[in-house]
C-alpha cells in the first residue's frame, strides 16, 4: 500500500510542498521512520526526531521550514489529529477476511447475506438474520436468530451478537465484544434490604433471609449508523423495551451498558465505564475512564466527567463533572485543595488548644 504526497495531501484537504510525487509507503515516528515512510512531526517539539530517523518526508505543523529539516516533501496539518484521523484511514489495510462466505462458516438457510459479504471461518448465523451489503466478520462470531445487522459493518473476532439484535449501517465492534446479553434484573417475594435502604438510606429493621427470582430479559437492544462497541464491552437487552444507543457513538474497551439504558447521540464512552440499568444518557455526552452512573438517572446533553466520576443523580445539559459523588469539576478542584490543607489546619487546631488550655 503507497500513496504519493500528492495523493495524501488531497485526501487530507491539507497543503504540501516539495516533491509532491515522492511515494510514501507507511507512516512513522519520526525517530525511527525509514525512508519510504512519512514522518509524523505535527509539533516542533517532534522536529529533532527527524534527524534521527531517514523520513524524506513527513507532516509538520504550519508554517514549518521544511528545507531546513533535510526533507525533500512536506504536509502541513493544521489540525494534527484531525489529519491524523484521515492518515490512519488510509493506510490501514483492515483485517483480511476472504471475499464469500468461508466454507468452515455456519449460515442458517433463512439467513439473507448482503451482497459483497465477507465471513469467515466458524462464523454461526443464525434463522432470520438479515446482514447488510459489504459486510465483514471475522472468525468466531456468532450472531444469533432474527438479528439484523446494516452495511458495511466489521464484527471482529468472538464477538457475539444476541437474538433480534438490530444494528444500523458501518458499526465495528471489536473483538470479544457480547451484544444482546440478558439484563442482570431480580426481585424478592417480600422487600429486600436494598429496596429497604434505599428509602431509609441506611436504616433496616430487621435483615432477613432473602432469595432473588429472576426477571427475563424480552427486549432487545438496538444500536444506531456509526457506532463502534470496544473490546469485551457488553450490552445488555432492555426488559420490556429495548436497549439503545444512539448514532455515532464510540464505546471503549469493558464498558458495560445496562437493561434500558439509552445513550445518545456521538456520545464518547471510555474504558471501564459502567451505566446501570435504565439510566438515560444524552447526546454528545463524554464519559472518562471508570466513569460510574447510577440507575434510573438522566445525564443531560453535553456532559463531560472525568475518569473515575460517579454520577448518583441527575446531571444537567452541558455540566462539567468530577469526583465521587460528582459535583462540579472547579468545584471538586477547591474540594481537593482544602482536604489537602487539613493536616496544617488540624496541627494549627491543636496548638490554639493546647495553647489555651495552658493559658487556663
Amino acid at each position: 500500500m503507497s500513496h504519493s504526497i500528492r495523493e495524501i495531501a488531497t485526501a487530507l484537504g491539507a497543503e504540501a510542498a516539495g516533491n509532491l510525487d515522492r511515494r510514501i509507503d507507511s507512516v512513522s515516528e519520526p525517530a525511527s521512520a525509514g525512508a519510504g515512510a512519512l514522518a509524523l512531526a505535527m509539533d516542533p517539539r517532534y522536529a529533532e526526531g527527524l534527524a534521527k530517523g531517514q523520513a524524506k518526508a513527513a507532516m509538520l505543523w504550519q508554517g514549518a521550514d521544511w528545507q531546513a529539516l533535510g526533507l525533500e516533501a512536506a504536509i502541513f496539518a493544521p489540525r494534527g489529529r484531525l489529519a491524523m484521523a484521515g492518515l490512519s484511514r488510509m493506510f490501514d489495510a483492515g483485517p483480511e477476511i476472504a471475499a464469500g462466505v468461508h466454507p468452515m462458516a455456519l449460515v442458517d438457510p433463512s439467513a439473507e447475506i448482503g451482497e459483497g459479504a465477507a465471513i469467515g471461518p466458524f462464523v454461526s448465523i443464525g434463522a432470520g438474520v438479515r446482514i447488510g451489503p459489504n459486510v465483514r466478520i471475522a472468525s468466531h462470531v456468532s450472531i444469533a436468530e432474527g438479528a439484523r445487522i446494516g452495511a458495511d459493518a466489521l464484527i471482529l473476532q468472538g464477538a457475539r451478537i444476541g437474538a433480534r439484535v438490530v444494528i444500523g449501517d458501518r458499526f465495528i465492534c471489536q473483538p470479544g465484544a457480547v451484544i444482546g446479553a440478558d439484563g442482570f434484573s431480580f426481585v424478592t417475594p417480600e422487600k429486600s434490604g436494598v429496596e429497604e435502604i434505599r428509602e431509609t438510606l441506611g436504616e433496616r429493621d430487621e435483615i432477613r433471609a432473602q432469595s432473588w427470582t429472576r426477571i427475563h430479559s424480552l427486549g432487545s437492544v438496538s444500536i444506531g449508523d456509526d457506532v463502534e462497541v470496544g473490546a469485551n464491552s457488553t450490552i445488555d437487552r432492555g426488559t420490556i423495551r429495548d436497549t439503545r444507543i444512539g448514532n455515532g457513538t464510540k464505546l471503549d474497551n469493558l464498558v458495560h451498558l445496562g437493561h434500558n439504558v439509552e445513550v445518545g447521540r456521538d456520545c464518547l464512552l471510555c474504558g471501564q465505564t459502567g451505566i446501570a440499568g435504565s439510566a438515560r444518557i444524552g447526546d454528545r455526552v463524554v464519559l472518562g475512564g471508570q466513569v460510574g452512573v447510577s440507575d434510573n438517572i438522566f445525564v443531560g446533553d453535553d456532559v463531560i466527567a472525568g475518569g473515575g466520576t460517579k454520577i448518583m443523580t441527575n446531571a444537567p445539559s452541558g455540566r462539567v463533572l468530577l469526583g465521587y459523588p460528582a459535583v462540579k469539576m472547579d468545584s471538586h478542584i477547591e474540594m481537593q485543595k482544602a482536604l489537602r490543607r487539613l493536616p496544617r489546619l488540624a496541627a494549627t487546631v491543636a496548638a490554639l488548644q493546647k495553647a489555651v488550655s495552658n493559658s487556663g
